[in-house]
C-alpha cells in the first residue's frame, strides 16, 4: 500500500517502517553499538559509526518524517540540541526574529549563547503577524516560532508567517512541540523546519530525553546532518527505540489528552476560585479561530491564574495537588503541574516574564490521560486551600 495515502493513525504505526532485514523483528532492534564492521576500507553496510548514523535512530527518523510529512529528519540528543543545530545554520551578525513568549530554555540558549556569537535577537509579539515584518533586515536569516507558547499557549497563523519569510527570503522554524504532528504539520503550512522536543507527547511517557528536526529542503537537510555529525549531539539506540515505541500509541493518548484537557478547562473557567484560564480552544482566546482552523484539537496543556494571582498561593496550589505530579517536563501520559516563574522559565528576568503575562501567580498544567473525573477532584482539593 502506498504509505502517502495512510491516514495518521495508520503512519504513526507503520510509517516509514519495514521488519528487520536481519531476522524479520516487527519492532525496531536497538543496535545498541558504536561501531560497524567494514569488509574493506569504506565498504560497509550502510552504517560505520553510530554518531554519524545507527539503524535504531535511522528507524525513529523515518517514523518522524512520516508523521511530519517530511522528506529529511535529524534525531538529537534533546530538544535544546535540536534547537542548538538550527541556530548553527546561521552565522555572526545574522538576525533572528524570535516570538517573545517562548520556553525559558530557549530564551536561554539564544540570550546566553548565540548572542555571545554576534547573532541578534529580536522578541516580538506575533499576535498579528505584521509585526514581524517591521523587524525585517537584511541582516535577518530566521524566524522562530512556537504555536501553541508555552506557557500562555499564544496561536500564531503558521501559513500567514510563511508567506511572509518566503517573500524575504528567511527561513522559518515552528516548534511543534505543544501539538505534536498530531495536532498540526507545520511543513504542510509553509514552515522550511520543525524542531521537536521528542522528551513530551512524541515519546509520551516521561522516560526519554530526544528532540528532533524535520525538513523537505536537501540543502538545508545536508547542513544539518553535517552539523549533527560534527557536533555529536546525537540520539542514542536506546533512546530512539524508546521514542519510537511511544511514538505508536501518540494518537490514541493525543485524543486522550485533549479531551480530558477540553474538560478541566471548562472547569477551571467557572471555578470562582480562579481568575483566568489560557486554552486555545475557548472562543475567547486570542487567534482562537486560527487554532481550529491549523490545529486538529486544542491540545493537552492549560495555564491559569488562580483569584489574587500571587506567587504564595499557586505555590501552595501546586504543592498540594497529588495525581498531577509537581515537575518540569509535559506530554506524558501522567499528570504533571510546573509554576513557570520559577520552573521552565525562571531564566528569563521577572521584568521580560511579566512583559508577555507570566505572572508569579501562574500555573502550567500537562493534562494526563487518567480519568478525568479524579483529576477534577484533585484540583477541587488544591484550589479550596487558597
Amino acid at each position: 500500500m502506498d504509505e502517502n495515502k495512510l491516514k495518521f493513525n495508520s503512519k504513526v504505526i507503520h510509517g516509514g517502517q519495514q521488519p528487520d532485514k536481519a531476522y524479520g523483528a516487527v519492532a525496531a532492534p536497538i543496535y545498541q553499538t558504536s561501531t560497524f564492521a567494514q569488509s574493506s576500507p569504506g565498504q560497509n553496510q550502510g552504517y560505520e559509526y553510530s554518531r554519524v548514523s545507527n539503524p535504531t535512530r535511522t528507524a525513529l527518523e523515518n517514523a518522524l518524517i512520516s508523521i511530519e510529512d517530511g522528506t529529511f529528519a535529524m534525531a538529537f540528543a534533546s530538544g535544546v540540541a535540536a534547537i542548538d543545530a538550527v541556530l548553527r545554520l546561521l552565522n555572526a551578525g545574522d538576525e533572528v526574529i524570535v516570538i517573545n513568549d517562548l520556553y525559558g530554555g530557549s530564551y536561554r540558549l539564544f540570550t546566553k549563547v548565540f548572542e555571545r556569537y554576534n547573532i541578534v535577537f529580536h522578541f516580538v509579539s506575533m499576535d498579528e503577524v505584521s509585526n514581524i515584518e517591521k523587524c525585517i533586515s537584511s541582516k535577518t536569516k530566521l524566524v522562530w516560532i512556537e504555536t501553541p507558547t508555552n506557557p500562555l499557549l499564544t496561536i500564531v497563523d503558521i501559513k500567514m508567517i510563511a508567506q511572509i519569510t518566503k517573500k524575504n527570503n528567511l527561513l522559518l522554524a515552528v516548534d511543534n512541540t505543544f501539538a505534536s504532528p498530531y495536532l498540526q504539520q507545520p511543513l504542510n503550512l509553509g514552515a522550511d523546519i520543525v524542531m521537536h522536543s521528542v522528551s513530551k507527547y512524541i515519546s509520551g511517557h516521561s522516560d526519554v530525553i530526544l528532540g528532533a528536526v524535520i525538513v523537505n529542503d536537501k540543502e538545508i537537510a545536508d547542513k544539518l546532518f553535517f552539523i549533527q555529525k560534527s557536533t555529536g549531539a546525537i540520539a542514542g539506540p536506546m533512546d530512539s527505540f524508546l521514542a519510537l515505541r511511544g511514538l505508536k500509541t501518540l494518537h490514541v493518548r493525543m485524543q486522550r489528552h485533549c479531551e480530558n484537557a477540553t474538560t478541566i478547562a471548562h472547569y477551571l473557567r467557572n471555578n470562582d476560585k480562579v481568575e483566568k484560564v489560557y486554552w486555545p480552544g475557548f472562543e475567547s482566546h486570542p487567534n482562537h479561530k486560527i487554532a481550529k482552523k491549523q490545529m486538529r484539537d486544542f491540545g493537552g496543556v492549560i495555564s491559569f491564574v488562580p483569584k489574587g494571582g500571587n506567587y504564595n498561593d499557586a505555590v501552595k496550589i501546586v504543592e498540594t495537588l497529588k495525581l498531577f505530579a509537581l515537575a518540569d517536563s509535559l506530554g506524558g501520559v501522567e499528570s504533571l503541574v510546573g509554576h513557570p516563574a520559577s520552573m521552565s522559565h525562571g531564566s528569563i528576568p521577572k521584568e521580560e516574564r511579566e512583559k508577555v503575562g507570566i505572572v508569579d501567580g501562574l500555573i502550567r498544567l500537562s493534562v494526563g490521560i487518567e480519568d478525568v473525573e479524579d483529576l477534577i477532584v484533585d484540583l477541587d482539593k488544591a484550589l479550596k486551600i487558597v
